[in-house]
């Protein structure tokens, strides 16, 4: 992938917690260190799900001071607001005109809608609007804007980028070769965290862990996650063990062997297990928390960046509409 140009965005729905920043956001960070990234905080997406414009730019606002407070390497990564670039708007549009409807009643997420209306007895459309249907021609107008070649996503999202290589090859086969047709890269899903009470850690489960909490609140948290019976003295499986597996994603090699073998051992209570797993997060994010909470207190600073990685992103975009343009009017 060293030459290869990779695209992905994030939605802007909410806070992000530790969850999210471990099967989401980390290896977006990690990717960034060594590729080129159009990297975009998916405000237009996030207008299917949320109608209130302040709630939208609070939470732009969290994930851009998340992703640079935790080591985004702002010079591989173009970094902007997909609102920001005016060309998704136009490319939205031409692409429209080769779209065939009967591609967007396959999509996903208006699929589940219609199931949904059909099992309550209600019209089929109930509740679906223009933006929910041509959801996946806004997201193939993001991949392809840029030249994407590889776009990473999770295997929920893996149909966007197959709609996107759909689109792409309508719009190549009537006007001729002009889009790339991306590639999709499967996330894995060892990252996926159990929450306080062991299930998936999920905001609709209240059982997550803030990213940034303050300390009090961050060991307050962990001391709320659901362990079984078993006294101080006995043996615990460390990989049943929520305390565990959240422990692994911040510790090292050596301190994750030394923290297995004391659940193994036994004579470690879950208590002393959870302070352990307190000390740790705590001493990764402490500078992050500091940084992050500045960078809210200071959103030019935000700002700032977001608009120079738009002003990278519109040199690219800018080449597109032109050729696209060019095309399909002459």
């Amino acid at each position: 992938m060293d030459d290869k140009i990779v695209l992905t965005g994030i939605k802007p729905t909410g806070t992000p917690h530790i969850g999210n920043y471990i099967g989401a956001l980390k290896p977006l960070i990690e990717l960034s260190q060594n590729h080129k990234t159009f990297m975009f905080i998916a405000d237009l997406h996030a207008l299917n799900a949320i109608h209130d414009a302040k709630e939208i730019k609070q939470h732009t606002y969290e994930i851009a001071a998340l992703m640079i407070a935790m080591g985004l390497n702002l010079d591989n990564a173009v970094f902007f607001r997909q609102s920001d670039i005016d060309e998704i708007y136009k490319l939205s549009e031409f692409l429209m005109n080769v779209t065939p409807k009967g591609l967007m009643n396959r999509a996903h997420s208006y699929k589940a809608m219609v199931e949904k209306n059909t099992e309550a007895n209600i019209d089929i459309d109930s509740g679906v609007n223009m933006g929910l249907y041509t959801y996946p021609i806004l997201m193939a107008a993001d991949i392809l804007l840029y030249k994407s070649d590889i776009v990473p996503v999770g295997k929920d999202q893996k149909q966007h980028v197959e709609f996107a290589r759909d689109i792409a090859g309508y719009f190549n086969n009537t006007y001729g070769e002009t889009f790339k047709l991306p590639e999709p890269v499967i996330s894995e899903s060892g990252g996926v965290l159990p929450g306080l009470d062991g299930r998936k850690m999920s905001k609709s489960y209240d059982n997550t862990i803030p990213l940034f909490a303050p300390e009090s609140e961050l060991k307050k948290k962990i001391m709320r996650i659901i362990t079984d019976s078993k006294t101080p003295e006995e043996s615990k499986d460390p990989d049943t063990s929520t305390i565990f597996q959240i422990y692994t994603h911040f510790a090292n090699d050596k301190e994750i062997a030394d923290f297995r073998k004391m659940f193994v051992d036994g004579g470690m209570g879950y208590g002393t297990a959870k302070n352990i797993l307190f000390e740790k997060i705590n001493s990764v994010l402490k500078e992050p928390r500091e940084k992050y909470d500045y960078l809210m207190q200071h959103t030019n600073e935000i700002d700032a960046v977001l608009n120079d990685g738009a002003n990278r992103a519109r040199r690219v975009a800018e080449k597109v509409i032109e050729k696209v343009k060019k095309k399909m009017l002459g």
